[in-house]
This record gives structure tokens, sequence and C-alpha cells, in this order.
């Protein structure tokens, strides 16, 4: 009896001991209402995804079996990934998925964002520990493809299921108030195979969870939130973490050298490898008070920057340029505000957003770098003008202007003119970057939650893409952002890579 009683407690005390062994970004991991067959949680780390396995009867009536990979967690918070099953499964109703839940009870009351393995995608929840499992069925939406976005987000009393077709932007699913769920939960990734002899796997991938900030948050009083480095395969859409800081960094440029990325952070500049490491300093003179508008001239041998002056209208942004490998800067424009988004194709010229009077607007000018004369290119009349791009072939200039109600992205001549509305929809679209081959603009795309003239931090926001001829609009990347996530050029040298910055509080 002894040895069976030593034995038992032995295994109760190794699972307890295996739960709690950390996988990729959750702490723990155990099978719900001890399944017939035993799950397990896996993560590559090289490639940054998870590969989920388990069995169970459901996840459904008054109790639960399944496999969860999860953390516990507070407040409110979003969670965001790409799901696919591994195989044609066994059952039709085999599910996948984000679960919010009050604990590891197998009849505990939790919130679901499902995908089942004959595409059925719906918002489901336990409202109470032991009661039966809610299914609007007025609320589903049903893929179209392999690939499938699911986010599940607390805020408040409030579950809200949104999910996306590759390419697509996020819709609504279902929003639900469930007033007992209580503030600590187990927050995580779950997988059921709907039959207790078989196990079912998935892989899922570009997993984030992301803490918002409060609606009154001010980032420019109380300081930048936690930044993540990421960079993205424009072909399959897969996204990399390479650099985490608590204290807030922005706005990459891909180094010439197609080996460092470029930030800024703390008014200073730094550089990183591109496969990860720590932040070195890069030499920017006297230059401290830099903000995110700074970029390299397509010859690659100078750098823009743009550094605050005090005492100069509006933050006092001025525009310098210096040597890719640092040194002391040059300034060229004389006026405040000014700041700098694009040099010209022959590097003669650079492109910038600035106010010229108290009164007016935000405008795009060029400036010429030897004479300092600036020539003013656009005279919107309402909202304002903003993230100028030159293209390599110096055929055209793309930015974003809000002239027509919303911010769009458009496109006009070197010189000024032909002024031309390129992007129409609900959304508000700002920082059009081109790629170096000349195929692809990418830009950043706010809701409608967001005043058209603004582009403010931490706010759920889209990575999206289109060719430079015209043609359709897609989806590259969901992610929490803003101000400071693409603001500048940030395509790598071989057109298949992208680098941006996402947030979390």
């Amino acid at each position: 009896m002894n040895i069976k009683w030593n034995l038992l407690l032995f295994m109760c005390f190794t699972n307890s001991i295996m739960s709690q062994m950390a996988i990729g970004s959750f702490e723990y991991h155990l099978d719900i209402g001890s399944p017939a067959l035993t799950g397990m949680s896996e993560y590559n780390s090289a490639d940054q995804n998870y590969t989920l396995s388990g069995s169970g009867y459901n996840i459904w009536f008054e109790r639960d079996e399944f496999h969860y990979l999860f953390n516990k967690m507070t407040g409110d918070f979003i969670l965001t990934a790409n799901f696919k099953f591994i195989g044609s499964g066994k059952d039709a109703h085999r599910k996948v998925g984000w679960m919010i839940r009050a604990s590891e009870d197998e009849e505990a009351m939790h919130v679901t964002a499902t995908l089942h393995g004959d595409g059925l995608t719906v918002l489901q929840w336990r409202p109470l520990r032991g009661a039966y499992m809610r299914d609007p069925q007025d609320e589903i939406f049903a893929p179209k493809d392999e690939y499938d976005i699911l986010q599940l987000e607390r805020s408040g009393q409030y579950y809200i299921m949104r999910a996306a077709h590759q390419g697509e932007p996020l819709q609504l699913i279902g929003k639900k108030q469930v007033k007992d769920m209580p503030d600590e939960v187990l927050a995580g990734l779950f997988v059921c195979s709907h039959n207790p002899d078989y196990i079912e796997k998935a892989k899922i991938w570009n997993v984030r969870i992301e803490i918002p900030v409060p609606e009154d948050y001010n980032a420019y009083t109380q300081g930048r939130r936690e930044s993540r480095l990421e960079i993205l395969n424009i072909d399959d859409q897969v996204r990399t973490i390479i650099y985490q800081d608590s204290n807030g960094f922005e706005a990459p440029n891909w180094m010439p050298d197609d080996k460092n990325l470029l930030v800024n952070k703390d008014g200073s500049l730094y550089t990183i490898d591109i496969m990860g490491g720590r932040l070195k300093k890069f030499d920017t003179g006297f230059a401290d008070r830099n903000n995110n508008d700074h970029g390299i001239s397509f010859k690659g041998d100078q750098l823009a920057i743009s550094h605050h002056l005090p005492d100069l209208p509006e933050g006092g942004s001025t525009i310098y340029i210096l040597p890719i490998e640092g040194g002391e800067p040059k300034r060229v424009t004389q006026e405040a505000p000014s700041y700098w988004h694009s040099w010209s194709a022959d590097d003669k010229k650079l492109l910038f957003t600035g106010k010229r009077g108290i009164e007016s607007l935000y405008q795009i000018f060029e400036i010429d770098i030897e004479s300092q004369k600036e020539k003013q290119l656009t005279e919107v009349v309402r909202g304002l003008a903003d993230g100028p791009e030159a293209t390599a072939d110096g055929q055209h200039i793309y930015y974003n202007s809000s002239e027509t109600g919303t911010m769009q992205i458009w496109r006009m001549a070197p010189d000024g003119t032909g002024h031309e509305q390129i992007t129409f929809d609900q959304y508000n679209d700002w920082f059009p970057h081109m790629s170096p081959d000349g195929q692809w603009i990418v830009f950043l795309s706010f809701g409608t939650d967001v005043h058209p003239d603004d582009h403010p931090f931490y706010k759920r926001v889209m990575l999206r893409i289109m060719p430079a001829g015209g043609g359709p609009v897609k989806v590259i990347a969901h992610f929490y952002g803003g101000q400071g996530s693409i603001n500048v050029p940030s395509w790598a040298p071989d057109s298949k890579r992208l680098a941006f910055v996402s947030n979390s509080y």
C-alpha cells in the first residue's frame, strides 16, 4: 500500500510540476476534466509557434475535457492568434481557440472563441459553474480557407470575439456580458478532439497577448509602455518578435547592411541585429532629442533625423542629416515644426511634414539640402497631409491626407501636381511605404474609433498592403500599436520582410 500511495503522490506531484513549466509565453499547461488520453503543449522557439495536442469528450453541457495552455491574468486584455488544425481529424466538431476560464475545475464558467473542425467559428460560454453551455447560433462565421485568425478581448464584464480570414479585417463575431467571472482568470489556448479515444493536433502562431491602456492614458505625460520589435514575412504573414523592452521604442528602419535595424528610444537612436540581441547606441552627436521620423537615403550613405530644439513652435522638431556610420549632424530645416519622412530619389532633397504659421494646417514640403530652399507641395484646405514618401524611380510621392473626410492614401508627381487618391474605405490610413522593388505599398490603418487627423498610441490597428499599380488591399497583420509602429520606411532590402513595433500595457 505504501508503495502504491507513494507512487500516486509522485505522479500527482509530477503533474503539478509539469503544469507549471513555461511553454513559450505561457506559464501553465494541463488537461482539464481528466480526458482519457493525455494532451501536450509544444513551443517552437525558432518560428515562435505552438502545437497543441489533446483529446476530450467535448467542451459542452455542464463540464469539459480538453488540453489547456494558459496564464493567470487580471483586468482587461486582448488575445490574438492564427489557428490551423493538423490533419483531417476524426470529428467535425473538434475545437481549438482562445479560452478565458474561472478555474481549472471541469465545470468552471468560461468564455471561448472557438474554431470547429467543420469551419464553424463562434463565441460560446458557460455563465455559471456547472451550467449548460450557451451558443448563439445567429453569431457564426464560416471560414473560406484554411487559415483563421481569432481574437478574444476582455473589457470589463464584456467578452468580445472577432475573427478574420487571411488578408481580411477582423469581423465582430459576438459580444457577451458575463457578470460573475472573477477578476483573476485563466486565459490561453485550448484544443479538444470531441472524441475521447482520439488526440487532435493544432498549430497556432502569431500568438499575441496584449494589455490595453486605460481610455484616458496619455503616453506623452505618463510614459511609453512595453514595445516589441517584430519582423513580418510578407508571403506567409508569419511574425517573429526579435526584441522586447518594458520602456517604449519606435519606428524601425532597415539598415543597408541587411543585418541591423535602427530605432529611436528616449531621444536617442539605437541599432539592433535582425536576429535579436541588445540595443546599441547610434552616434547622433549633440542630437539627443530625436523623435520617430528618421530614415536612410536611397544610396544608403546618409541618415536623416528629426531632432527637437527648445523654444521653437510645437515642440521644435528640426531636420538634420549625418553619415550612415553616425557622427555630427548637419542642420537642414531652419523652421519648425519639420518632421522628416523621405529622401528624394536623387538624394538631393528631403520631404517632410510641417507647419509654417500659427493658423496653418500641416502640409507636405520639400527642401533642397544644398540651398535649403523650401517648397510646399500640398494645399489641403481641411484636415492635414502627412507621411510623404518618394518612390525610388522618382515618378511619384505617396502620402496620406484627410482632405476628403477620412485619412486616405494619395500620390502626386514630384513637383506637387497631379494629386490622386489611392485608397477608398472606412479606415484611416497612414504612412505609405513603397517596397524597394517598387511592387508594393504597405500602410497603417486605424479604425473608425480614431479621429481621421490623429494617429495615437495604443490602438487595435492593421498593417495593410496593396500593389503599387493599384489593386485589392489586404491585411497582413492585426496588432495593438499605432503611433511609432511604422512611421518610417521599414522594408527589408529584399522586399520580402517588414519590421514594425507593436505594444502592450
